[in-house]
């Protein structure tokens, strides 16, 4: 393994394209009318694991740690778009828990405010692993969600899908997080063919068990080694044939820009949730925008232009130091400027994004 410099994928120039009206404190409005309020901000790309279907076992080439965004640049960002209208910000990775300064992270932006005074909401996407040790300091920072990832409740599986012998520390993690106060707890899946597709039922079961929704994910063309085959992914159709043979599935209305469609069961006040952004996308909705931990903002999980802001965080003369928060502002309505109608997988001319999902963020 190594650690070096990464360009990745195709740098854009802020000045480029049609010119904006808004100012600083506008709304993140793209050019099909969707206000952003959601920023996924990635800590890292490394992780604990090493799930098949995100990065292999060895070989990876880290992000060096001179291009990683130190706490301050994550909150001048972070403040800059809650001014304009972000209201929630996901940490992710790769995996966050690995970040030394996590609960530091969770306390600063817990304290950013946004044009209504109100505070911004906190959530997090993570493995699981460390987090007993961890969640007291991270709820006390201000962290209000958890969504947890576990693809199999099976040990021997868990190994071969992760590579590491750690599910008793994933479900310890569960375990934490089903004993504190944070709700909803969502626990995702990524339902993969002849893995863990006759588990569907038994995953959903541990979730209600609790007191946790479960999520299924679409497979999607974000591994390392762009090995994704449509023909292993379980269709959004199949996973919910599979829970209709246990439960009595009633939709949810109101999903609004949720990337989750989600049901009860048996009309009680438990439910689980699908994410198919492959059969059944919901980009017309799409409120997202993400931060990778290198600086680079993305306005769609499978872009392959990203905003380059190190240069403006990290530039030394007075000029640029004292115009940052323009020239920072002026690339989140670039980047939000430049966002397509949709992600365009079912289309034959779509493209994998270079970067695999740990360097992009969950």
């Amino acid at each position: 393994m190594s650690a070096v410099p990464v360009t990745i994928g195709i740098r854009s120039d802020p000045t480029e394209g049609d010119a904006s009206s808004a100012s600083p404190g506008d709304p993140l409005v793209d050019t099909f009318g969707r206000v952003h309020r959601d920023l996924r901000i990635s800590l890292t790309d490394r992780c604990s694991l090493r799930c098949t279907y995100c990065m292999p076992e060895q070989g990876n080439e880290w992000l060096a740690r001179t291009s990683i965004l130190t706490l301050d640049e994550i909150v001048q960002i972070a403040t800059i778009a809650a001014a304009n209208g972000i209201t929630t910000f996901r940490l992710t990775g790769g995996e966050p828990l690995l970040r030394t300064d996590i609960v530091e992270v969770v306390r600063r932006l817990g304290e950013i405010r946004g044009p209504d005074a109100r505070p911004v909401e906190i959530a997090m996407t993570t493995n699981g692993i460390g987090l007993p040790e961890k969640l007291p300091g991270l709820i006390d920072a201000g962290l209000n969600r958890l969504n947890i990832s576990l693809d199999t409740i099976r040990p021997e599986r868990f190994h071969e899908l992760t590579r590491r012998d750690r599910l008793d520390d994933v479900l310890a993690g569960i375990e934490a997080a089903a004993a504190s106060a944070l709700r909803p707890l969502k626990i995702n899946a990524v339902a993969m063919r002849d893995v863990n597709d006759d588990e569907l039922v038994q995953l959903v079961e541990f979730a209600v068990a609790h007191n946790a929704q479960m999520r299924f994910i679409e497979q999607m063309p974000l591994d390392a080694g762009h090995t994704w085959d449509r023909t292993r992914m379980v269709t959004r159709e199949e996973i919910l044939e599979t829970l209709a043979s246990r439960w009595t599935l009633t939709p949810i209305p109101g999903r609004g820009g949720a990337p989750a469609e989600r049901w009860t069961l048996d009309d009680t006040d438990h439910t689980v949730g699908v994410i198919a952004s492959v059969t059944a996308p919901f980009c017309g909705d799409c409120d997202r925008l993400r931060l990778t931990a290198d600086g680079q903002l993305r306005n769609c999980l499978f872009s392959e232009t990203e905003y380059d802001l190190l240069p403006i965080l990290r530039a030394t003369d007075r000029e640029s130091s004292q115009s940052r928060e323009v020239a920072v502002d002026r690339m989140l309505r670039a980047c939000v400027r430049g966002k397509l109608p949709g992600h365009a997988i079912n289309d034959p001319s779509f493209l994998q994004p270079a970067r695999g999902m740990n360097a992009i963020g969950g």
